[in-house]
């Protein structure tokens, strides 16, 4: 009965529907629950002007290096070029990086980097900010509390991303259209 020509004709159906519809929902969720909250946290991090993205806020740098800017006394100017070709990266991924999910441009490079860069803000909460002093903030697998910001919160977060890096854009993307015969 499990071998029937009907239920391996529907498993095949199912199969292809995945194949379409899983990326487009993997990027509808990703736009619908985090395109917004990256973006204005970029928007946190502009300067003054039309180019405050090379000159961030000082308040871009307390939020990605919060301890060296403590040690600097919040004076800016006593950080590296290391510090602002960071956070001016970071600012920018924050802007790009979600639209081009947005749009289906890069998918699979964008998405990666987006897990990167939650990797990197997920660090940063934790030890930058002392996050991991506090057990709700890391949070804990398998107990029954699902609302730990790092552990539980971006689970999530990355496993809608994999989706993308492993499924592609889907059939509704500029990929698709630019390559036709791709994933």
């Amino acid at each position: 009965m499990l071998n029937s020509p009907l239920l391996s004709h529907s498993a095949a159906r199912l199969h292809r529907l995945g194949d379409a519809l899983l990326p487009f929902l993997a990027r509808f969720i990703f736009a619908a629950v985090l395109l917004f909250y990256f973006w204005n946290s970029a928007k946190t991090k502009l300067g003054d002007g039309i180019f405050g993205f090379l000159s961030p806020s000082s308040g871009a740098y307390v939020q990605i290096f919060p301890r060296a800017m403590e040690a600097a006394g919040y004076d800016t100017s006593q950080l590296t070029i290391f510090h602002w070709a960071v956070v001016t990266a970071g600012t920018l991924a924050e802007f790009i990086l979600p639209l081009l999910i947005l749009v289906g441009l890069m998918t699979r490079l964008a998405a990666l980097g987006m897990i990167g860069f939650i990797i990197v803000q997920s660090l940063t909460d934790l030890f930058g900010h002392g996050g991991i002093a506090h057990a709700g903030t890391l949070g804990m697998w398998f107990d029954r509390l699902p609302d730990g910001l790092i552990l539980d919160q971006r689970a999530f977060w990355v496993f809608c991303l994999l989706t993308l890096v492993f499924k592609g854009a889907g059939a509704i993307s500029i990929d698709r259209l630019i390559f036709r015969n791709a994933p």
